[in-house]
């Protein structure tokens, strides 16, 4: 890893081509985060973050040990761990709490991502934080043993290089995201975001607007940013983004928020060069529509061949698992558990399997069997871990695991899940484009009978370009040969600083 530290520094200071290829950007721990179906019950209720602190608090708690669980480093902007009260309620309980987030940020589990600031202490300026929390960051960082350093990852730490490369890299294609909605199918697009095909008129002269606010923004060089657009089409006027007041007198305003938190996040992992990991009832990429602009990451594949992709879709042959468990209430753990759970065999053979399927997608069907034996043993382990806890909350379940695929090709997708109970591939054919055919296709380990917070997990495993109309026929011609395969016409469902005075400050974002 091409890093830099003083002999005296407490800080390995990365830059995104140093983090590891299977690093991930956790939607969940944006402090903004809410699943699409809470935000639609926040807004119908008045309700605020706050108010929902019990519910949702949980959600991403879960989420938070998921990601932690399933991948080897996630990367997550530094306010979110002060201002995310799922991450900072072990940094303010102190003791052994803090201690095993010392120790995730010490091998490199955490990373935060600084955008100007040169120390994860820094208070970010112009941006509210919770007082209590930011202390205790600042104790938990600053009480680390000596020998034991943070990796902070920046777009570069030479400081004029950094405000040149955050504003290409993270500002300007985030505003550029947004003022790209109109370009898009608007009636997909709004029946992936769940609008009725009667407000759909309604609907796109809302996505004008926005377009429009941030195009006149952007024609004065003045900044588009996330907190912006909240105000003045998804928050109650008069109140604090922070808060979390969203409008239902704002036409779409939680169908905004969707759009608006998903471009964030993508954005962020586009900027690092890695997948961002999105949690279970939360719009996904693919409404994005990015058909024609298909990227490929260090960490990934781009599938080009209709033959190659149709073997992402081909049934598997796992071991019987009808008799292992999973823990039902994965956050009823507690952070050093999750901490010696990635100390266990089972998590690093899981690792390694994930690994070697992720750097090698064309031998998905050969390998993936070894991931899904692996995750099994790894969620017996989690059983173990529970049960060997004081007056165990975590009960066991009935686990029937099942591997699911889902391979995006332009508006359409098409999902096989396969486990020792049967296999199914179906397809939801959305709009397409012509020219290229652009997607991804993405990979979930879950328990058939999963509750709201069952142990399970979601990746982008490789992009997938198709050239011409030919080559798209030809993959749904070889898909539709499929045994037992059923296909509908439709849309396809969306929701699975402390500056030195003479630098340049970069803004929010």
């Amino acid at each position: 890893m091409a890093v830099t530290h003083d002999r005296d520094d407490r800080v390995v200071r990365a830059r995104p081509a140093d983090l590891d290829p299977g690093a991930v950007i956790a939607q969940s721990l944006d402090n903004q985060w809410v699943s699409a179906e809470l935000t639609q019950h926040m807004i119908k209720k008045g309700k605020s973050l706050q108010d929902m602190a019990d519910l949702r608090g949980n959600e991403v708690r879960a989420e938070y040990f998921r990601s932690l669980i399933n991948t080897r480093q996630v990367v997550a902007n530094r306010v979110f761990f002060y201002n995310n009260l799922a991450v900072s309620c072990d940094l303010v309980e102190g003791g052994e709490a803090r201690r095993a987030h010392q120790k995730l940020l010490a091998e490199g589990a955490l990373v935060p991502f600084l955008l100007g600031e040169r120390e994860p202490t820094d208070r970010p300026p112009g941006v509210h934080v919770d007082e209590a929390a930011f202390t205790a960051w600042q104790d938990t960082v600053e009480g680390m043993p000596a020998t034991e350093r943070v990796t902070c990852a920046r777009m570069s730490w030479n400081d004029q290089d950094n405000v040149r490369d955050t504003n290409s890299a993270l500002i300007n294609p985030f505003s550029a995201k947004v003022q790209g909605l109109t370009a898009k199918d608007i009636p997909l697009l709004a029946s992936q975001v769940g609008v009725p095909e009667e407000k759909v008129p309604q609907f796109a002269e809302t996505i004008g607007e926005v377009v429009q606010f941030s195009n006149e923004r952007r024609i004065r060089d003045a900044l588009v940013t996330r907190n912006l657009l909240y105000e003045k089409f998804v928050s109650v006027p008069g109140s604090p983004v922070s808060d979390g007041r969203y409008d239902k007198n704002k036409p779409f305003a939680g169908e905004i928020k969707q759009l608006l938190d998903l471009i964030y996040n993508v954005n962020l992992a586009d900027a690092l060069g890695m997948y961002p990991l999105t949690p279970i009832g939360s719009l996904r990429r693919v409404a994005l529509q990015e058909w024609r602009d298909v990227r490929a990451t260090p960490s990934s594949e781009t599938i080009q061949d209709p033959e190659q992709l149709i073997l992402f879709l081909q049934k598997q042959a796992f071991a019987n698992v009808q008799d292992r468990l999973t823990p039902s209430e994965i956050d009823t753990l507690t952070l050093e558990d999750i901490w010696l759970l990635r100390q266990s065999a089972p998590w690093n053979h899981y690792m390694k399997a994930f690994r070697s399927l992720t750097a090698d997608p064309a031998s998905f069907h050969h390998s993936v069997g070894d991931v899904f034996d692996r995750y099994i043993k790894l969620n017996s382990e989690i059983v173990s871990l529970a049960s060997a806890r004081p007056n165990p909350r975590a009960k066991a379940n009935s686990w029937v695991p099942i591997v699911e695929v889902a391979v995006t090709v332009g508006g359409a997708v098409f999902t096989a899940v396969t486990g020792h109970e049967g296999w199914a591939v179906a397809g939801s054919i959305g709009a397409t484009s012509t020219g290229s055919f652009g997607g991804s296709v993405q990979l979930t380990l879950r328990n058939r009978r999963a509750g709201r917070r069952e142990q399970k997990f979601a990746r982008e495993m490789a992009t997938v370009r198709l050239d011409s109309e030919a080559e798209w026929r030809q993959f749904h011609d070889l898909v539709q040969r499929l045994p037992g395969y059923e296909e509908r016409v439709g849309a396809p469902a969306a929701t699975s600083s402390t500056t030195i005075q003479e630098r340049e400050e970069i803004p929010e974002y």
